[in-house]
């Protein structure tokens, strides 16, 4: 058996294997995201098929290493394990473009199409550790000391791999670059383990024979991904995709939609229908259910002070900036490269009055100094489909609240299925034990045009009337009405047939209440 004459070599090797596997879960997010978003599942499937792969990884290593230690076999793991990095990028054309297990329980989908694309190289690449343990042991008096010092630094990979990948390599590089250097640097591991050790001369030539055949069928799967990537699609947006780019945050991207309007999808959600060229069209219903409503509000106050919880596409900012313009108009997007874009392609001009502030939402209004309150606070945050969870709590509401005027009033979006889904009752509920009167807009013109779909709240310690409310927008604007303003009674029979649930920072499962729009 082939020993590795010093310590710190296995310590390297150790280090630089778990570096890749940490950095390959990390980028799991982003490259699944454009296509199941970045959820509660798709973090849970993530983590667990890189465990399980581990595990497995682990355990085939160990016995390997007891039938065949051997610097070429360490040489080959590196090797096959580049391969099956590689393979990561067309596993998940191949997966996602066919829409493999779409049919099965969200739970069950994510874990399985997670696992068809990081299952195999986290098995392999968590051979490396037993393999390195074996070949480093010579002397079993100091197995203990050998043993902890190599898993030391195979977590302190693990560690680095984390903080540069989450921190620094996404913004930098982007995540089909990094998976390319990933199988580059485990290739080059391969080629010195094959140049570092004295062997018999056929398996020498074996493994020369496989590291020609692993070169050759990386750069066929790379070819072939770039070739179904660059294919155009007709019919979806994808074959109209302005720009694309990668934060820490999002994958975002743009596309130009009909009628000279932009469309802004974050991950795979679309956010914004925005026209460069004219702030004032309006694209979702719910945003010209805020636009009535402002409207309304407007005759009392046409100069309101807002502030906007999410920017995206800055859709509605400008809207009120052009509409109203003695507004004051405040943002708070926690992306600094989504507002980029918006000033990029989507219109938003750098002498604009609208006021961002890039941090997190919630953040932005424990840390406000005292001073003015808002007359209207605008809820459009997203992550995935639903709102992150700490902007849905009762302590949440409370704090916009406290950043109100007396009659200052709450707009807000979310998304859900009207009739099955659990998490819109569990909302309005929430909200209402904040405010004094909350307001629900349904998805059309009466109370049976409803399903599944973004609706519009309002919450408030004023009371609107909703029969002027109707008058203004119908007789008044001579329109018609977006979404159908429910009853006090209505809304009360709405919830009381759903059992919601209060949402709190100690109990807000909004990741799970909205698993029925994953269907």
């Amino acid at each position: 058996m082939h020993h590795i004459s010093t310590l710190w070599k296995a310590n390297t090797i150790a280090f630089i294997s778990s570096f890749c596997v940490m950095v390959i879960e990390l980028i799991a997010s982003r490259i699944l995201a454009p296509h199941i978003g970045v959820s509660l599942y798709t973090w849970t499937s993530i983590i667990g098929v890189i465990l399980a792969g581990i595990a497995l990884g682990n355990y085939v290593g160990g016995k390997i290493a007891d039938r065949r230690p051997s610097p070429l076999v360490l040489a080959a793991i590196f090797l096959a394990g580049s391969l099956a990095t590689i393979a990561i990028l067309p596993a998940t054309n191949i997966v996602t473009s066919a829409n493999w297990f779409g049919n099965l329980p969200v739970m069950w989908n994510f874990i399985l199409k997670t696992s068809f694309i990081f299952f195999l190289p986290a098995i392999i690449l968590s051979m490396v550790s037993p393999m390195v343990i074996k070949l480093t042991l010579a002397d079993l008096g100091r197995t203990g000391g050998v043993v902890g010092t190599i898993y030391a630094f195979s977590t302190a990979g693990a560690i680095l791999g984390t903080f540069m990948t989450g921190f620094y390599f996404i913004l930098w590089f982007g995540t089909r670059t990094i998976v390319w250097l990933v199988a580059a640097v485990l290739f080059l591991m391969g080629i010195t383990a094959w140049f570092s050790w004295r062997v018999p001369g056929r398996w020498r030539l074996s493994l020369k024979n496989f590291v020609i055949w692993t070169a050759i069928i990386e750069i066929a799967l790379t070819a072939a991904f770039l070739f179904q990537s660059g294919k155009p699609r007709p019919e979806t947006y994808a074959a109209r995709m302005i720009m694309r780019r990668e934060s820490n945050y999002y994958t975002i991207t743009v596309y130009q939609g009909d009628k000279n309007v932009r469309v802004l999808a974050l991950d795979h959600l679309v956010h914004s229908y925005t026209n460069p060229d004219d702030p004032t069209v309006l694209v979702y219903a719910y945003l010209k259910v805020f636009e009535e409503m402002v409207g309304y509000l407007a005759r009392e106050n046409p100069a309101p002070r807002i502030l906007y919880l999410g920017g995206g596409g800055y859709t509605f900012p400008r809207y009120m900036e052009t509409v109203y313009p003695g507004s004051i108009n405040e943002v708070v997007e926690i992306d600094p490269v989504v507002t980029e874009v918006a000033h990029q392609e989507l219109g938003l001009p750098l002498a604009t009055s609208i006021k961002t502030y890039n941090q997190d939402a919630r953040l932005f209004l424990i840390q406000r100094q005292t001073g003015d309150r808002y007359n209207i606070v605008i809820g459009d945050v997203f992550n995935d489909r639903s709102t992150p969870y700490h902007l849905t709590t009762l302590e949440f509401d409370r704090l916009i609240k406290a950043n109100m005027e007396d009659d200052g009033i709450y707009l807000v979006n979310i998304v859900d299925d009207y009739e099955r889904g659990r998490y819109l009752p569990s909302f309005i509920h929430t909200l209402g034990q904040a405010f004094q009167y909350v307001y629900f807009f349904g998805a059309g013109r009466s109370p049976d045009e409803v399903g599944s779909g973004t609706f519009a709240i309002a919450a408030s310690d004023r009371r609107i009337d909703l029969t002027s409310y109707r008058q203004f927008v119908t007789e008044d604007r001579g329109g018609n009405i977006t979404g159908y303003p429910y009853t006090e009674t209505e809304l009360e029979n709405y919830l009381a047939a759903r059992y919601p649930i209060l949402l709190t920072d100690d109990y807000a499962p909004t990741d799970i209440l909205v698993a029925l729009l994953f269907q």
